[in-house]
């Protein structure tokens, strides 16, 4: 299957807030897109950048994305390039898209001189937690809190 990795156009941000829906779905979360539009554009689209995001295109689809951001760790004292999503359609996973993602993911750390990459995924998710461990990576329990502002 071919496939295209590249970086979302301004004009995808409605087709990605229903991409971004669909991985709320699968991770059985609230999602809600009301004022995301606006918000993604000037987080993606602006010069203070603060968030990066890809989309997977196939056949002039978009059927997937990721997006990641630069953060910095106390206990490193260097930066790190913090997964904040990546979600493939149901149809799409299984191909070695996936292997794509984090290889482009690397050089982009790499590159930036990221000491790491980290993300997380729900618990249930047993098919994204076999793959990535895979791919060399190494999980640590931990549980994610939120306070909604």
């Amino acid at each position: 299957m071919e496939y295209v990795i590249r970086k979302i156009r301004e004009g995808e941000l409605s087709q990605l807030i229903e991409l971004c829906r669909r991985h709320a779905e699968f991770e059985q979360a609230e999602y809600t897109s009301t004022n995301k539009e606006s918000a993604l554009r000037a987080a993606i689209f602006t010069s203070g950048q603060k968030l990066f995001c890809y989309v997977i295109e196939v056949n002039s689809c978009l059927v997937g994305y990721f997006t990641y951001t630069f953060d910095f760790s106390t206990w490193d004292a260097e930066k790190f390039l913090h997964v904040d999503c990546v979600y493939l359609d149901p149809p799409f996973r299984g191909l070695r898209i996936g292997e794509h993602i984090f290889n482009e993911l690397r050089i982009v750390a790499d590159q930036t001189s990221c000491v790491n990459i980290q993300w997380q995924t729900p618990v249930f998710n047993d098919r994204a937690i076999k793959f990535y461990k895979r791919i060399g990576a190494i999980g640590k329990d931990k549980v994610r809190f939120f306070i909604d502002l």
